[in-house]
């Protein structure tokens, strides 16, 4: 029987074994929870594989009957159909469950949240709800730049979003890393990963063997987006290209806002929705330089001086550390 015990200590992560799961699992080790009883858990091929929670030597399980009880917390981590086949029983388990992998976004049910979700909607924070999506870093900075260029009058957006091999996991890492090697070396280039050349290389989609689908992430984009803009401002279209870089997400936009608009009016609605925007003479932001970053960072936006009114935008935020910092502040608000 479910346990109805919401002060549980007791915190599940289900995609142990994902680079954002490590994360997570780091990140709320140095927060509040640094002192509850951590689980891990993954898919089979991830189970025994030897880690550490809390300081203390852990091995990713699988997922058995009863591996939700008494959780207070379950953050799923992995991909988006071992959630799919999880979610329910994390929630008959009676715990508040944190999604990342983008899988609960398309729920009616579910509260998307990231931290300025709450002020950009004029909202009260929705405690009592039993699932909740936390947006991946691309999903996140695309909402962000919709909800705060609505209050200055955004009448059309385009969001181009340049995504790192990391969302592949380890393997991605490794494989861009074996292909750069080879290729610098004039060998043959493995490619079991992606199917295709990845280094050097941008792409708009992975050879047709490949596991990963470039067009998923593009359907995940789009609903983590939705579900954050929702009626509050005009829905961006959106576009997801592979950048041949290891960690990171960068996105350029274009917005069309009404003419006239001033600089500044536009700055100050960026960093109201949360973004950190340089100040004069120093330098845009990059993929490498929001390594470790928790927020998203914006180059200063510039008018177009072809087209009056049509801005150009440009940004970054790290892919692993902004999604399960955003996770660990939701969990730390939620009872």
């Amino acid at each position: 029987m479910p346990s109805l015990e919401r002060g549980s200590n007791r915190i599940v992560i289900a995609g142990a074994s994902s680079l954002l799961g490590a994360e997570l699992r780091s990140l709320l080790e140095e927060s509040r929870f640094a002192g509850a009883e951590f689980r891990l858990v993954d898919e089979e091929i991830a189970v025994g594989v030897l880690t550490e929670a809390g300081g203390e030597p852990a091995v990713i399980r699988p997922v058995e009957e009863g591996t939700f009880e008494r959780a207070g917390k379950v953050f799923f981590t992995g991909s988006a159909e071992f959630t799919r086949a999880n979610l329910e029983a994390a929630r008959a388990a009676n715990a508040k469950v944190i999604d990342l992998s983008g899988a609960a976004a398309r729920e009616t049910a579910t509260v998307s949240w990231f931290p300025k979700l709450d002020l950009l909607h004029g909202r009260r924070f929705p405690k009592d709800a039993s699932v909740y999506a936390v947006p991946s870093a691309a999903g996140t900075s695309a909402a962000s730049l919709a909800l705060g260029l609505f209050k200055i009058g955004v009448s059309r957006m385009v969001v181009i979003c340049f995504q790192s091999v990391s969302e592949a996991g380890r393997a991605g890492v490794e494989e861009l890393e074996s292909q750069t090697g080879q290729l610098l070396s004039f060998q043959g280039m493995g490619q079991p990963v992606f199917d295709t050349q990845v280094a050097f290389n941008l792409l708009d989609r992975f050879g047709p063997g490949s596991k990963q689908k470039l067009n998923a992430a593009r359907e995940r984009l789009r609903a983590e987006t939705k579900a954050c803009v929702a009626n509050k401002s005009v829905m961006p279209a959106l576009q997801v290209i592979h950048a041949p870089v290891f960690y990171g997400t960068a996105f350029a936009a274009c917005a069309e806002l009404v003419p006239g608009t001033k600089p500044e009016q536009v700055v100050a609605a960026c960093q109201d929705a949360g973004f950190v925007i340089p100040s004069d003479g120093e330098a845009g932001p990059s993929n490498v330089s929001v390594a470790g970053e928790k927020v998203a960072h914006l180059a200063k936006p510039e008018e177009d001086p072809a087209r009056p009114g049509a801005w150009w935008f440009w940004g970054a935020a790290d892919n692993i550390r902004l999604p399960a910092a955003n996770a660990v502040k939701l969990a730390e608000m939620l009872p």
